[in-house]
């Protein structure tokens, strides 16, 4: 998708330099926005890709640093929950009054819908990552025990 939309703002770029502007380059390139976003969020989400600012983590022991970390999953997940549940909405009223992008008419329910997905893909798998907390602080507090 990134390839792509660079090619479509590269060939209206050169166009406009020749006073032939690639028509409905701003649109796909909007549009495009979204799958590159959302999608990108979602893909770093999995792979874990974030930044972390632990400037708290060693002020506190593990099993709070592993609260702390459920908490931030759990949060997030509910957050891009309601994300998603409130973008199928806008997508159905604009489905309903047939909205569209300003110059090539693309239809903008089909990209609220893909927005929708990748919100709740990432809200799936952060609340995936935050049961995973849960589960490190029970058995880390069994393996205590085990060693103890």
């Amino acid at each position: 998708v990134l390839v792509s939309i660079l090619l479509v703002i590269l060939i209206d770029v050169i166009g406009r330099a020749f006073g032939a502007p690639l028509t409905g380059a701003n649109d796909l390139s909007q549009m495009a926005m979204v799958i590159i976003v959302f999608g990108g969020v979602t893909c770093c989400q999995r792979y874990d890709g974030f930044i972390k600012v632990d400037l708290l983590e060693n002020a506190y022991g593990h099993k709070f640093n592993i609260f702390l970390d459920f908490a931030g999953y759990l949060i997030g997940g509910v957050l891009f929950g309601l994300v998603a549940y409130t973008v199928v909405d806008a997508a159905a009223i604009s489905k309903m009054l047939g909205l569209s992008t300003n110059i090539i008419n693309l239809p903008k329910a089909d990209f609220q819908y893909a927005l929708a997905a990748f919100a709740l893909l990432t809200s799936v798998t952060l609340l995936l990552q935050a049961l995973s907390k849960i589960i490190e602080f029970v058995f880390d507090g069994c393996a205590q025990e085990l060693r103890g």
